[in-house]
């Protein structure tokens, strides 16, 4: 399969690195300051391109990428407001995008694992609820993409949960999320609930960045020749 890659730091060389290794073929690199590639006759020839960059730039680089018909698997985060475009995009324009908070199918687990605890939790109002995310210096949102996909997960399965906030301790029907930005950390997402006898934790802890690039280039050999909007659970068959 022909891949480019748009955004070249740790991630992308990671997805590059193991591209290589399941047989791909890595056709344009498009880094900063490159964006005259999105034009050239290398990147057209994709038959996905896979996107890491910063939530500043990434609604234009999927334009640009719609613009040279490439289908689009991202795993940038903080750009959700936009989502509408995207989405209408593909149901309305024809356009493939992939899109995942995270890649690591462990975290997708986990995801799976938050969805069915916040359902149970219904039946023991006792039980508040808090979520404690950390992550590298580097990275610029907070809280994480995955930290918003679990609080949402809480906020629609929970019902005495109306919507999640950043800090503070905010209104009992708010969900508190406390994000930390520590050293070169890869990422760990927790989930608490506490009552006055007991807590109970759920916790991921990435070791490295390979779980979320190989997740990546997964997503582009499951996008090859689709059309749509698509996400984790309709590669991994989560309903």
């Amino acid at each position: 399969m022909k891949i480019a890659l748009i955004g070249y730091g740790k991630m992308g060389h990671e997805i590059e690195k193991i591209a290589l290794e399941r047989g791909h073929e890595v056709v344009c690199i498009i880094d900063l300051h490159e964006e005259e590639k999105f034009e050239s006759p290398a990147f057209r020839s994709a038959e996905v391109a896979i996107e890491f960059t910063a939530p500043s730039s990434a609604l234009q680089n999927y334009r640009r990428a719609f613009a040279a018909d490439v289908p689009v698997v991202s795993g940038t985060t903080g750009w959700l407001e936009h989502l509408p475009e995207i989405q209408e995009a593909c149901t309305k324009g024809g356009k493939t995008f992939f899109y995942a908070s995270n890649f690591s199918l462990g975290v997708n687990i986990f995801f799976a694992l938050n969805n069915h605890l916040a359902k149970l939790m219904n039946q023991f109002p006792g039980y508040d609820v808090r979520m404690e995310e950390t992550h590298h210096i580097h990275k610029l949102d907070a809280p994480s993409g995955t930290a918003i996909t679990l609080a949402e997960e809480i906020v629609a399965q929970l019902d005495r949960k109306e919507k999640w906030v950043l800090g503070g301790v905010g209104r009992k029907e708010d969900l508190p999320i406390t994000s930390f930005r520590e050293g070169e950390v890869p990422g760990i997402h927790s989930v608490i609930y506490e009552s006055e006898d007991d807590s109970i934790r759920i916790t991921h802890e990435a070791k490295s960045r390979r779980a979320l690039a190989l997740g990546a280039v997964l997503a582009a050999e499951f996008t090859k020749g689709k059309q749509g909007f698509l996400g984790m659970n309709d590669m991994l068959g989560i309903l």
